[in-house]
């Protein structure tokens, strides 16, 4: 038996002798990286922290102290070693493992996460909590190198030295967030390897241990990390009110639960600096962990991707940003650490000087963007729909109230599968929808993206679209393309019976349900609205009153989305009266992780859902009860 499989809870992890520690990590580590192989999953983070989680474990007590982990896209070794072992093959997919620490789903995940940032605030309160309750156990926040971009992690360790109570933050220093950390933290340490007085010190130590011999230029090495670390992150710790140790090697089990059975009982706030590799253990992880971050299952041999590779919306953004930028040398782009997941880094290639990544700083990129906006260039600001969501104040208060044109591009809208309720973008409609002049869109399909691309490009003033991360449809791509008119929709197919109003990446089913309820003798028109804000009520409200029969598709949470908007222009325009209206989206919940197009069924986002809504509306049960049960393929080209 390995010793993996000899842990059930954190009692039989206890029990493992000291010398197996080191096996331990090489079995987790392979288990890591075979599951991932065939489920995808976050890989070079999980890999990098095996040790890390391991001492962690080893040094406290898992079932009184309380880790938080920041962002938590590394917990699957605290999850193995917390009873999890034999579900490890279900996570990321539904009703299976989240992937990211989820509270109801262990008593040992103490915070729930999958935002950077979080965990030093969420570690704070538990330790003025435990206070309150005049408890004693240990509190411990595991932050990463690219968290500290972020604003809220320097809040929150300003705040902890104010109240000088138990707390330690275990900074994980890897260079890297998702892609390499930048920002003044990692450029006072990269000035400090420039500057005289160091490099004068590392000269002449360099010249004093060469005459000395070989054992002692490998101390002079020890002594000059040491001296590096301490006057760059030691200093800048120990200046906000936290005793610092470190750096310590991340990966030596041993030396890491010495340190922490050190540092354990010291009063007040502390921090551990632990170096880490990003994807060690294995080799292409390491090699390009940015590539490996978030995996899609492949290889473990050579790494190779197993999913055939289709071109995205965000390959398709990428492309034509760059188009654009060529023809307008005032547009410039905007990343919140997220230059390879937003698809800028070809921008990034292109125009150097015309694209900036800000680390994990959202709303600093949303008023950055206003700042440039504001001096006449064209920004455009490309953030996942659930991280936009951190900029909230600033796209209202800093763009919007001013009117400034700055391009929102909002990639990862809708549902986004494995990653789950933190990483769905389904509010993104409603939360930019009311916002006054904004100006909202969603493409149906790739080559309508372009187009949307270029329109908020010329607009002047706020506009934002909403993409989801799924490949595109495969339409033909003509290589020239017009903006579209603002609040102009397009009539895809003429009927009498109902009417589809669709937007985004639900049009396509939208039409699919039409050719399905021709052959039950229904005639559906559809029509691609395109734009949330504004509404063609040109278009819109005529057909709305002739038809009578009203059906609004989306894959956003119906609560204040497309459909609510529909429903609020139908009422203003004082003809909602007599009208047959039904919403479909997504409900008022979170939705759980698990593959997109499963959860899109399960939702009823699907053509067949929307063909037995209608078929219900006309009072015809038994037709849509035959769909239900068995399905629909359409017949018909219609």
């Amino acid at each position: 038996m390995s010793i993996l499989e000899q842990i059930h809870s954190p009692g039989d992890f206890k029990k493992i002798e000291p010398h197996k520690l080191d096996d331990l990590s090489c079995e987790i580590r392979q288990k890591i990286i075979s599951t991932v192989s065939q489920t995808g999953g976050h890989l070079a983070s999980n890999l990098g922290v095996v040790e890390l989680t391991i001492a962690l474990h080893r040094a406290f007590d898992i079932s009184r102290d309380k880790i938080v982990w920041d962002v938590g896209h590394q917990c699957y070794t605290h999850k193995i070693l917390t009873g999890r072992l034999d579900k490890l093959n279900t996570i990321r997919q539904y009703c299976g493992l989240s992937g990211f620490p989820k509270r109801t789903e262990s008593e040992y995940d103490s915070f729930g996460t999958g935002h950077a940032c979080t965990a030093i605030s969420a570690a704070l309160g538990m330790a003025l909590a435990r206070d309150a309750h005049d408890e004693d156990h240990k509190i411990l926040a595991v932050v990463g190198d690219g968290a500290l971009t972020g604003g809220m992690a320097f809040e929150a360790l300003n705040h902890a030295d104010h109240f000088k109570t138990d707390m330690i933050v275990v900074y994980n220093d890897n260079e890297m967030s998702i892609s390499p950390t930048i920002g003044g933290l990692t450029q006072r340490i990269n000035n400090l390897r420039t500057s005289a007085v160091y490099n004068y010190f590392r000269r002449d130590m360099a010249d004093l241990m060469n005459k000395l011999g070989p054992r002692a230029t490998q101390i002079a090495r020890k002594i000059d990390d040491s001296v590096r670390t301490l006057l760059a992150d030691g200093m800048f710790f120990e200046s906000l009110g936290l005793r610092y140790f470190g750096p310590v090697d991340g990966h030596d089990i041993h030396g890491l639960i010495e340190t922490f059975n050190r540092v354990k009982n010291i009063r007040g706030p502390v921090v551990v600096h632990a170096i880490t590799k990003k994807g060690k253990g294995c080799d292409f992880a390491e090699d390009d962990p940015t590539r490996y971050h978030s995996a899609s299952p492949f290889n473990t041999d050579t790494g190779e991707n197993l999913k055939k590779k289709k071109i995205s919306y965000t390959n398709v953004f990428s492309d034509t940003l760059v188009e654009l930028a060529a023809e307008d040398d005032r547009i410039m782009a905007i990343t919140a650490a997220m230059p390879d997941g937003t698809g800028l880094v070809k921008f990034m290639k292109k125009y150097p000087t015309r694209c900036f990544d800000v680390g994990i700083a959202e709303q600093h990129a949303v008023t950055l963007a206003a700042g440039l906006s504001c001096e006449g260039m064209k920004p455009v600001v490309a953030i996942y729909s659930t991280f936009l969501q951190r900029a909230y104040d600033q796209i209202i208060h800093d763009v919007c109230l001013q009117e400034l044109p700055v391009v929102f591009a909002v990639d990862r809208s809708g549902l986004v599968g494995a990653d789950g309720p933190t990483h769905h973008g389904t509010f993104g409609f409603s939360f930019l929808r009311h916002i006054p002049n904004m100006v909202l869109m969603a493409p149906k399909d790739e080559a309508e993206l372009r187009q949307m691309i270029k329109t908020a490009v010329e607009h002047d003033g706020p506009a934002a679209l909403c993409y989801p991360r799924s490949s595109g449809l495969g339409v033909p791509m003509p290589k020239t393309y017009e903006s579209l008119k603002i609040g102009e929709g397009e009539v895809l197919r003429e009927g009498k019976d109902i009417l589809l109003l669709a937007v985004g990446t639900m049009v396509y089913p939208a039409i699919e349900a039409a050719k399905i309820l021709m052959e039950y003798d229904i005639s559906a028109a559809v029509i691609n609205a395109r734009f949330i804000k504004p509404l063609d009520k040109g278009l819109i409200a005529p057909l709305s009153r002739s038809i009578r029969k009203v059906i609004t598709v989306e894959e956003n949470q119906i609560d204040g989305g497309f459909g609510s908007a529909v429903t609020e222009m139908l009422i203003n325009e004082e003809i909602l009266s007599g009208i047959d209206i039904r919403q479909i989206g997504l409900p008022d919940k979170f939705i759980q992780h698990g593959e997109r197009e499963l959860l899109l069924k399960l939702y009823g986002l699907t053509s067949e859902n929307i063909a037995v809504n209608v078929l219900e509306m006309f009072n015809r049960e038994e037709d849509a009860q035959t769909i239900r049960e068995t399905g629909h393929t359409v017949s018909t080209t219609g």
